[in-house]
């Protein structure tokens, strides 16, 4: 119960850009700490404690190899956040709709 009260959101994990810039790097490669930290202009203190949040939102799953621990991405939280998007869509589909309404009907006057 505890470790589930720890856990952190998937939503806050997301809002911080340099946890989305590490969910970008790890897309498609599995990296240690090391590598990580040099496309930031941060300590490896600041990188690791960013990873400890991702990986408590369970989007990035840790592996030890050796003396060094390597991140990968683990997606599946993800979905949550796409779900949660896919119901704005139809506000999106709505406005685009509008707008093309708009600008068809403006070069139809013209003419």
């Amino acid at each position: 119960m505890e470790a589930a009260r720890n856990k952190q959101d998937v939503f806050q994990a997301v809002a911080d850009p340099t946890r989305r810039e590490l969910l970008s790097i790890l897309g498609d490669q599995e990296l240690p700490l090391k590598e990580l930290t040099r496309h930031f202009a941060m300590s490896r203190t600041a990188v690791s404690k960013h990873l400890h949040v991702l990986a408590d939102a369970g989007l990035v799953q840790e592996r030890k190899v050796g003396r060094e621990t390597r991140y990968r991405l683990n997606t599946d939280p993800l979905f949550e956040l796409k779900r949660w998007l896919s119901y704005f869509d139809r506000f999106w589909d709505n406005k685009l709709s509008q707008l093309k309404y708009y600008v068809e009907s403006d070069s139809s006057d013209e003419q």
